[in-house]
């Protein structure tokens, strides 16, 4: 495996972690921005694709883009990856939105 000097890989041999507790507690690296997110849906751009997260009572418990790590907790019903970019917009972060 490639590693460059701040410890990150070549896209051809990125890590993903993806960990569902008990369909309670979600736990998941690699992840750039939130998208956006609300009590049943999380929208996340990782490294591997666009993830949406479904669920009901869903929060975000923790959320560290410095590590790129995100834990979501609540009754997780579905994980869906989509590799497809958006067509021609690109929704704006909600990063982007808090510090406009």
């Amino acid at each position: 495996m490639d590693q460059f000097e701040n410890g990150a890989t070549s896209k051809n041999s990125m890590v993903q972690n993806v960990v569902l507790e008990n369909r309670k507690k979600l736990s998941i690296s690699g992840v750039k921005d939130v998208l956006s997110f609300d009590d049943r849906m999380v929208n996340l751009d990782t490294d591997l694709g666009m993830l949406t997260v479904k669920g009901e009572d869903i929060r975000i418990n923790k959320l560290s883009l410095d590590t790129t790590e995100v834990v979501i907790e609540g009754n997780i019903s579905s994980l869906i990856y989509n590799d497809r970019q958006m067509k021609g917009q690109k929704e704006e972060s909600l990063l982007g939105k808090i510090f406009k």
